[in-house]
């Protein structure tokens, strides 16, 4: 018991300065811990500074490229003015200037009411021989100058597209989408067939002593040109009436031809039916129009109306029903371009000899 006694002390005192010695190293290990992590801290910061001095990679750059450009409805123009041109060519001109003196030596006619005389009626059954022939007009020939008159008068531009245009787009006469007149177009249509209006170009106007720096931008709307339309479609029927022993010719329906170039050319691509209009239903508007008078042949001027009845324009036949069992063009079947104007009159001999075939003599 004595000997326990003595050495009691001294095991505790070994005890608590094993965990003095403990306590210390713990402490020390620690505060050496965060000294390495303040000195790896600096270090990072040191190689993120150099690092940024080399150029981006490829990943880097396309993130940074996408982060600094703007959304695409942003203005990318800075100060740039816009300009918007308002004197584009085209277009209908729906202003009425009519003069406010006499123009000419006499008193002309104002009267815009003119009703067509009524066609002759045809029995089905005298009806001898019946053929449809589709036709077309190049307004470029020379006897079809008449179509493309630009002059300005009382009742507004004299061009023929001009009249048949403002007629379609102001409801007067209805358009269709066939030669059967079986769907007919609403004004929507009518103004995404013609187009215009519908977008714009925009182009830079550079410095003259600059041409690096833009002066301003100059938007130019797109307008529909009736001088694009340089062709004109016409569907008709030749009938041979037995009772009146002659041959009639009634136009059916009429198609305006917008010709297509390929783009940055002149150089024609093809043609664009626009839409068939009834040609009955036109009469009434054609004949309250004058044809601009070429040949001055007196003070008297025909009517459109009177011009189509008496056929004075030059066309060729592009189509027919005769021994065309397969319904197609003429240059469907043949691709030489002369040859399908030989075609073509042969179609019309063949019409003209069939009624000089019926007399004697």
């Amino acid at each position: 018991m004595e000997e326990q006694d003595i050495y009691h002390p001294y095991f505790i005192t070994l005890i608590k300065t094993f965990q003095m010695k403990r306590n210390l190293v713990k402490i020390v290990l620690v505060a050496a811990g965060l000294s390495l992590l303040v000195v790896d801290a600096s270090a990072q910061g040191r190689r993120g500074n150099r690092r940024g001095n080399n150029p981006p990679t490829n990943d880097q750059q396309q993130q940074q490229n996408n982060n600094n450009n703007p959304p695409g409805n942003y203005p990318t123009n800075g100060n740039i003015p816009y300009r918007y041109d308002s004197s584009a060519s085209g277009g209908l001109d729906t202003v009425l200037r009519r003069s406010l003196r006499q123009e000419s030596a006499f008193a002309e006619d104002s009267s815009t009411t003119l009703i067509p005389l009524d066609y002759e009626y045809l029995r089905k059954d005298d009806a001898l021989y019946a053929e449809k022939v589709w036709r077309e007009l190049d307004l470029r020939e020379k006897m079809n100058q008449t179509f493309r008159y630009e002059g300005k008068e009382g009742d507004g531009d004299q061009q023929f597209m001009t009249i048949l245009l403002k007629a379609v787009t102001s409801g007067k006469v209805m358009a269709f989408q066939d030669d059967r007149f079986t769907q007919p177009l609403t004004q929507a249509d009518i103004q995404t067939i013609m187009g215009g209006g519908v977008g714009a170009d925009t182009s830079k106007v550079t410095d003259v002593n600059d041409p690096s720096k833009i002066v301003e931008y100059v938007i130019t709307p797109k307008v529909f040109n009736v001088k694009d339309i340089q062709k004109i479609r016409i569907k008709e029927q030749w009938v041979f009436d037995r009772e009146a022993s002659r041959m009639f010719c009634r136009i059916i329906g009429i198609c305006p031809v917008k010709t297509a170039y390929f783009e940055g050319t002149k150089r024609e691509r093809g043609v664009e039916p626009l839409f068939w209009i009834y040609y009955p239903d036109l009469r009434n508007l054609l004949a309250s129009h004058q044809v601009y008078n070429s040949k001055n042949m007196g003070a008297s001027r025909m009517t459109w109306e009177e011009l189509f009845e008496s056929r004075m324009f030059s066309s060729y036949i592009i189509k027919s029903e005769l021994d065309n069992s397969s319904n197609k063009t003429i240059q469907a079947m043949i691709k030489d371009p002369i040859l399908r104007l030989l075609e073509g009159d042969n179609i019309k001999n063949r019409i003209f000899d069939y009624e000089q075939g019926l007399w004697s003599y």
